[in-house]
């Protein structure tokens, strides 16, 4: 069976990948394998060596052709001109050095109100989540397709689709109203 990354190609999908140490993988082997136009989000909080890491993931990105943006961090990416991924809490709470970004900016949304605020600070895209059932928040009721078309096509902001997103569903996102696909551990090699 093909793999994500293949399915989505063949979709007109464009991806973004975002790392995280628990479901995620390795940032560095998913960067080598995303197609050039790709994005990465960094996440990765708890890593020890989360500055390193991210400047090695920098360089692979700026070769590879893909968009890193720095999840939580603004001063992190800032330091290796990525752009700037916001959680819910950054995005309902944001500091000043979030409030004067200037570059690439995401924002998480799960609802009309996280689209407005994306919205709201300028976002260039909001990840809205979660269209489906995922175990990275297994209590969590998703979206389901119909309400999640309805959001994204009534959003201010493009919507980047998130949330138990795989090589088994992904063709159900082929014409949602949609500017990308994001997932963590469908894209892990």
């Amino acid at each position: 069976m093909a793999s994500l990354t293949e399915l989505a190609r063949r979709l007109k999908l464009a991806l973004v990948a975002i790392t995280d140490e628990r479901r995620g993988g390795d940032p560095l082997a998913v960067a080598a394998r995303l197609p050039a136009g790709s994005w990465v989000i960094f996440r990765h909080y708890d890593a020890p060596d989360r500055s390193v890491l991210a400047i090695r993931l920098a360089a692979l990105c700026r070769k590879r052709r893909l968009k890193l943006l720095v999840a939580g961090d603004p001063a992190l990416a800032r330091r290796l001109k990525a752009g700037l991924h916001l959680p819910d809490a950054l995005a309902a709470h944001p500091t000043p050095a979030i409030r004067s970004w200037k570059g690439l900016l995401t924002a998480a949304a799960h609802d009309r109100r996280g689209l407005r605020r994306a919205a709201r600070l300028g976002a260039d895209a909001a990840l809205l989540s979660p269209v489906f059932a995922t175990l990275s928040h297994p209590g969590v009721k998703p979206l389901g397709l119909t309400a999640f078309r309805r959001l994204a096509r009534g959003s201010a902001v493009p919507v980047i689709a998130l949330g138990g997103i795989d090589r088994t569903n992904v063709s159900l996102l082929k014409d949602a109203p949609i500017a990308k696909i994001a997932a963590l551990g469908a894209l892990k090699p």
